[in-house]
């Protein structure tokens, strides 16, 4: 799993985002449990992901996050990657961001998209 830390600081909360190819939801279980076996990501607030199988279609987690799993699958469509997990992770800061979460959820998907390498 490729992870990007700390890309995205907004009013004390903090955004990384990390991904892989996988090709089932075992896969995804796994990759989600590799994750969170980082401590600081286990401890997160919000670990939302999304997934497009090129045979199945998509599956996503918002993670109390709601919406931002549907972000991250539009984005993925957008660009056409299918079998490949993207998880925005985010450390609440104390202040509630409103609309702005799902531009950061956009920004980190964004970054990833344009820095992983495939």
């Amino acid at each position: 799993m490729i992870t990007f830390e700390n890309i995205i600081s907004d009013r004390g909360s903090k955004y990384s985002v990390s991904g892989c190819s996988v090709s089932n939801k075992l896969e995804v279980k796994s990759a989600i449990k590799l994750l969170k076996t980082k401590k600081k990501y286990a401890k997160a607030t919000h670990n939302t992901w999304a997934v497009i199988f090129s045979d199945e279609g998509a599956i996503k987690s918002d993670d109390g996050e709601s919406g931002a799993g549907m972000i991250i699958v539009r984005m993925l469509e957008r660009k056409g990657l299918s079998d490949h997990l993207v998880v925005v992770t985010r450390w609440f800061g104390g202040v509630q961001l409103g609309g702005d979460r799902f531009r950061r959820v956009q920004d980190c998907v964004r970054y990833y998209i344009e820095n992983y390498n495939n």
